[in-house]
């Protein structure tokens, strides 16, 4: 996994912490076995630290469906613990598999659940809706052609 530009929610702070989890997920992924039980505790601690402190945002700026979000990091880092286990017992293939799930999910989730999150901040700070300039996109596909035939 890589980040690129279409992860980007208009929310500098939660955008800072993305391209970090995107880079956890990144090493986990392609590190060493030797390496696997130290990135899987790196990520361990980012997931605690990153959700932790978008489920305080979330709590004190009283996002609205913020229960169903604090529900998914639950989740996510319930599953990093059993993961964790099964790394000391030496099962390395489960450490893989949770970063390439993560992988899976991260897109849908900061689609859905985190660009929700990034719009009531950016509104409830700055009284507008987030701005976000894509240097990935194709000229094309932002205009809506494709082709230039």
């Amino acid at each position: 996994m890589e980040w690129n530009d279409s992860m980007t929610l208009g929310y500098e702070p939660m955008d800072m912490v993305h391209r970090e989890f995107v880079g956890c997920i990144a090493n986990l992924q392609r590190c060493p076995d030797a390496e696997v039980p130290v990135m899987l505790d790196r990520m361990i601690e980012h997931l605690r630290v990153h959700f932790g402190e978008e489920n305080e945002i979330m709590i004190r700026h009283e996002f609205p469906p913020r229960d169903c979000h604090i529900d998914e990091h639950a989740a996510v880092l319930r599953s990093a613990v059993e993961v964790r286990l099964c790394v000391a017992r030496g099962d390395y293939a489960q450490a893989r598999s949770f970063a390439n799930a993560l992988a899976k999910w991260f897109p849908g989730h900061a689609d859905y659940m985190d660009a929700a999150l990034a719009h009531w901040m950016v509104t409830r700070l700055h009284g507008g809706k987030p701005l976000v300039f894509r240097r990935e996109a194709h000229v094309g596909v932002a205009l809506g052609i494709d082709s230039y035939d």
